[in-house]
């Protein structure tokens, strides 16, 4: 059995609060010098919290400020400890969890990378091997001997993001920071954490960015409260925290939309299998049909062939350019695509009442399996979900014409051949063509 990477078992953080009791002027007056009463009160910011993260898992941690998201990375890194339960970690931690920590301000660059680096558990052999790369990846050459506390936060970021990636973690912990700085480095900084999760490190991400832990996590944990709200498939858990805030903003203006009843069409659609449909039920996708080219619905295409994916939808009030979108998997759960009216810069206009969008593949280039298909409608954004049905629509790709089989897409495609003469065979042919 794999030994987890991090394991929390029934953990609670509290804190002790101290609120001074406001006094009147007299109070004050007659009471002279003496220090005033203080209440105490306790502030909980994790409520017997459990999970278990395996090696080279990548994991979110979503939820709004203050639901304990930074309190878990803190209490992986040591920094803080647990008022109970208990928490283990197998391995080297690296963490990037506030700009700049770790840094005296008053050290140079070149010190700083020393420091940080023997604090994150390095040699000093292994800084002196490392140096030179950390200092390339963080563009800091011509700084290194300034003292940090003449650095830009950007500079900042940096040489701390440099010094935490490349100090060879199994676990790397990143709290929000990495949206600092500029276009650029952001794109290096998401390039070197592919590599990171490439090869195996454990990733634990914190951030409000939900596109951004959607490309590099597979799992979300949802905080609220400082408990777990949900814990699962990135994109199902995503979708319920933000359908969840988005019903709470429509609550509190007294124009709360109808709920879908996703656990009733569910089972009845899929006989027992896991519930995976959501969305605050402005619009609902009542019905999804594969059609031929001759508009007869069927769930059984060949190679090549076109299929028209069609999505009736009931509009529950008058909404302006709704997106329309689907996604396709095979069986195994790759990937394969996932197109949207608005990528394709289809316009639905104001939609209301009943009617269906079409989505027409002129040739279906999938290899013969087993596929799913997930049908969504989404607001203009497109970020809020009215209906997101995930993988819910099986259809299957029969051998045809192409006799290709291994792999999940066909490319149209053809061969060549030339072979190289030499100089007699060239000859040759010349004299062949030569008037006698």
């Amino acid at each position: 059995m794999t030994t987890p990477a991090i394991e929390f078992v029934s953990v609670s953080k509290r804190y002790n609060l101290s609120k001074q009791k406001r006094r009147s002027i007299q109070e004050i007056l007659t009471g002279g010098f003496r220090r005033p009463k203080q209440e105490k009160e306790s502030l909980w910011v994790l409520k017997d919290v459990s999970f278990i993260v395996q090696p080279g898992e990548s994991v979110a941690f979503i939820g709004p400020n203050g639901a304990g998201k930074s309190t878990i990375l803190k209490l992986i890194s040591s920094i803080i400890i647990p008022t109970s339960g208990k928490i283990e970690i197998n391995g080297r931690i690296s963490s990037l969890l506030e700009l700049g920590a770790g840094f005296h301000p008053d050290l140079t660059g070149r010190e700083n990378i020393y420091l940080n680096g023997s604090i994150l558990g390095l040699s000093r052999k292994e800084i002196d091997r490392k140096y030179d790369t950390i200092v390339e990846f963080a563009e800091m050459a011509n700084y290194i001997d300034l003292p940090v506390k003449h650095y830009s936060s950007g500079m900042y970021l940096r040489l701390a993001f440099s010094v935490a990636s490349h100090v060879e973690p199994d676990v790397l912990l990143i709290d929000e920071v990495i949206a600092v700085g500029d276009h650029i480095f952001k794109q290096r900084c998401l390039k070197r954490l592919a590599q990171l999760k490439a090869t195996g490190v454990t990733l634990m991400l914190v951030s409000h960015a939900t596109d951004l832990i959607q490309n590099f996590c597979q799992r979300a944990i949802w905080l609220e409260d400082g408990r777990i709200q949900e814990d699962g498939q990135i994109e199902r858990v995503v979708e319920t925290y933000l359908v969840a805030q988005y019903r709470r903003h429509v609550s509190s203006r007294g124009n709360l939309p109808k709920r879908l009843p996703v656990e009733q069409e569910q089972a009845q659609r899929q006989a027992g299998v896991e519930v995976n449909r959501w969305g605050s039920g402005e619009i609902t996708i009542g019905k999804v049909e594969f059609l031929d080219a001759a508009l007869q619905p069927q769930s059984t295409f060949h190679v090549a062939e076109p299929m028209i994916v069609r999505m009736h939808y009931q509009a529950n009030e008058v909404i302006e350019d709704p997106v329309f979108g689907v996604a396709i998997h095979r069986a195994d759960g790759l990937h394969l695509n996932g197109p949207n009216t608005k990528l394709a810069d289809f316009s639905m206009g104001r939609v209301s009442g009943s009617g269906y969008v079409d989505y027409v593949i002129e040739a279906l280039n999938l290899l013969p399996g087993a596929y799913e298909l997930s049908a969504a409608v989404y607001d203009p954004q497109p970020l809020q979900a009215y209906d997101h049905q995930h993988r819910l629509y099986r259809f299957q790709i029969l051998p045809g014409r192409v006799r290709e089989s291994t792999g999940a897409v066909y490319l149209p495609s053809h061969w060549n051949h030339a072979m190289a003469s030499t100089e007699q065979e060239n000859s040759a042919d010349l004299e062949k063509v030569s008037p006698s």
